[in-house]
C-alpha cells in the first residue's frame, strides 16, 4: 500500500505569499540558504530518496535530517510516499519546485569547477546529448540570447521589494569553523561558505547591489554586527570580496566584490528567477531586472558553450571521473 503525504502547499503551483511580509526574495533565502537544503535537494535530484541512502551520502545527524525533510515536504519540494507499511518505510520525491531548481545547481557545479581548485578534481563533467559534447554553461538572456554578465544587468526594488522583506525571518545559528558544512562533505566547499548560510547569502546579494561597507551592510540587513564582521571575514577569506582602504580615510574599508566574487551572478540571477517563478507576493514582484544591452526584462537562461543550443535538463548527462556517462533520475528533467 503507497501513501502519501500532502505538502502545506500545492508542489505545482506557487505559493502565494501575504501582504507586506517576507517577498519571494526572502523566501528563497530562508530555504536555499540553508546547507543541508541544498545539499538534500542536490542528492533528491540524483534518486537518491530514502531515508537510510541520505544518511548514507551527507555528513547529518538523524534529526537534521528528520526535521529538514519535513520541512521541505510542508514546504512542497518533497512529497513523502511510504512503501512499506511494517515498519515504515517511505521515499522523498522531488517535486517540480524542486526538479526547477535544476539552473541553480548546475550554476553552483561551473563556479566550484573554475574557482575551487582543489575541489574541481572531484567533480563530475556534464555532457550535452544534443551536440554530443562537454561542455561550460553560458549565462543569457532570454529575450535576446545574448551571453550576460553583472554589469548588463539593471536591478530595482519591484512593488514588493525592500531590504526588510527580502532578508529571512530566522537566522542560521552560527557554526564553528569545524562544524561548517563545507569541510565535512566537501561536496560544493566555497559554494557552501557564500550559499549555505541564510544571511551570507543576503550579503552578497547588496554587495551586487553596490554596498560595500560595513555600515551600510549592517543598517541594510538589519543583521547583528557580529554576524556581519563574521560574514565578511568568510567571503575575504575565500576571495570573494577584498577590503580596500577608502581614499582620505583610512579608516574606513570598502568590501568590493572580487573576480570571483562577480563569477557567482548566475548563481544569484538563477536562483532570484526560481523565487519569483514559485512564490507570488500581492503586490507584485520583489525585484526587477533588465538587461541593458536589450532593454527587456532580464529571464536568464543556460547556453551550451560547445554548440549555441539552450540548455535543457533533459539533454544533460553527468559524466563521473573515470566513469561513463550517466543521464538524471527521469522525473528530474
Amino acid at each position: 500500500m503507497t501513501n502519501t503525504q500532502e505538502p502545506a502547499v500545492l508542489p505545482d503551483q506557487p505559493t502565494r505569499l501575504e501582504t507586506d511580509g517576507p517577498n519571494a526574495v526572502g523566501r528563497m533565502l530562508g530555504l536555499l540558504g540553508d546547507e543541508w537544503t541544498l545539499l538534500i535537494v542536490q542528492q533528491s535530484l540524483r534518486g537518491i530518496r530514502r531515508y537510510g541512502q541520505l544518511m548514507d551520502a551527507l555528513p547529518i545527524s538523524n534529526s537534521t535530517l528528520t526535521s529538514r525533510l519535513a520541512m521541505l515536504t510542508r514546504e512542497g519540494m518533497l512529497e513523502r510516499h511510504v512503501y512499506q507499511d511494517k515498519p515504515v518505510r517511505a521515499e522523498y520525491r522531488p517535486t517540480p519546485r524542486t526538479r526547477s531548481l535544476w539552473p541553480v545547481l548546475l550554476a553552483i557545479w561551473e563556479w566550484e569547477r573554475h574557482w575551487v581548485p582543489d575541489h574541481a578534481e572531484r567533480l563530475p563533467s556534464m555532457h550535452h546529448d544534443t551536440c554530443d559534447a562537454d561542455f561550460a554553461p553560458v549565462l543569457g538572456c532570454r529575450s535576446c540570447g545574448r551571453p550576460v554578465a553583472a554589469r548588463e544587468i539593471e536591478a530595482e526594488w519591484g512593488p514588493s521589494g525592500s531590504w526588510p522583506r527580502s532578508v529571512p525571518e530566522a537566522a542560521t545559528r552560527r557554526r564553528s569553523d569545524a562544524e561548517a558544512v563545507g569541510g565535512q562533505s566537501g561536496l560544493f566547499p566555497d559554494t557552501m561558505t557564500i550559499f549555505g548560510n541564510r544571511w551570507s547569502s543576503a550579503l552578497l546579494g547588496a554587495a551586487f547591489r553596490g554596498l560595500s561597507r560595513f555600515h551600510e551592510f549592517e543598517s541594510a540587513l538589519g543583521a547583528p554586527p557580529t554576524l556581519v564582521a563574521e560574514r565578511l571575514k568568510a567571503f575575504v577569506a575565500i576571495g570573494v570580496l577584498e577590503p580596500v582602504e577608502s581614499l582620505g580615510r583610512a579608516d574606513w574599508v570598502q568590501y568590493r566584490l572580487t573576480e570571483k566574487g562577480r563569477a557567482f551572478f548566475p548563481v544569484v540571477a538563477t536562483s532570484l528567477h526560481w523565487a519569483e517563478q514559485w512564490f507570488h507576493a500581492p503586490e507584485g514582484p520583489a525585484l526587477l531586472q533588465t538587461h541593458r544591452t536589450c532593454g527587456q526584462d532580464y529571464v536568464p537562461f543556460f547556453a551550451c558553450d560547445r554548440c549555441g543550443e539552450p540548455l535543457a535538463a533533459a539533454d544533460i548527462s553527468i559524466v563521473p571521473a573515470g566513469s561513463a556517462a550517466t543521464r538524471p533520475d527521469e522525473e528530474s528533467r
